[in-house]
């Protein structure tokens, strides 16, 4: 089992949360302390993770409101759990900044209403999957306040994201199989008509034959 699997277990299905995407990062600035801390746990991998959580309101009208949240999840060394840190909800995201829109870069801000955090994703192309997985879950579960992506690849907002390639990639099999369907109810179509063709030629044939053998027998 990979990391994010493993923290999608370990820390959020047990809160009947839905990870939808992670990032693994690294901070682009040291953050400033104010004394030399002691006791530390060592060194530690942070991921930056999206989920969402239902609640159903009532057993009449089964409806289920969703809540998404970031959270911040750290695995500190030398143990295979992982904890849950800071968290905020979707709505506090104020902008989500790619740094430079004209190349695949590792590095991203992320702006709250009470926080600003630098990072450096592991890989440019895990930040871009994770961007596209932002924004599609800002556009789906806010009505209002949404945060300002800026300074982000065209392929985030849509076009060539891998979200719309999915889409695109089961509305084509969807196509094919349909396409399939057609050419094989047409091909069992033919076959019946064959088959009709040759029930009537063999009645016919029948038929003959009976009046054949009445006329040899009178």
């Amino acid at each position: 089992m990979n990391a994010k699997s493993a923290i999608s277990k370990e820390i959020f299905a047990p809160h009947d949360e839905r990870m939808l995407g992670a990032v693994q990062v690294k901070r682009r600035t040291k953050k400033k302390i104010p004394f030399l801390a002691t006791g530390g746990q060592g060194e530690y991998l942070t991921y930056i993770c999206l989920s969402v959580t239902w609640f159903f309101i009532c057993s009449v009208t089964n409806k289920k409101p969703a809540q998404a949240s970031i959270t911040k999840v750290k695995q500190f060394e030398g143990s295979t759990s992982f904890v849950r840190r800071t968290q905020w909800m979707l709505e506090q995201l104020r902008q989500v900044n790619g740094i430079d829109p004209n190349r695949d870069s590792p590095e991203f801000d992320l702006l709250f209403e009470n926080a600003f955090d630098q990072w450096v994703a592991n890989t440019a192309s895990e930040k871009c999957t994770f961007f596209q997985v932002l924004h599609n879950t800002c556009q789906r579960y806010l009505t209002d306040k949404k945060p300002e992506f800026i300074n982000c690849q065209s392929k985030i907002m849509g076009g060539n994201s891998i979200l719309h390639s999915a889409a695109d990639s089961v509305t084509s099999a969807v196509q094919k199989a349909s396409q399939a369907l057609n050419e094989r109810g047409e091909r069992l179509g033919r076959a019946e008509e064959k088959t009709e063709e040759l029930k009537n030629s063999a009645q016919q044939f029948a038929e003959t034959a009976h009046k054949v053998r009445f006329w040899q027998d009178n």
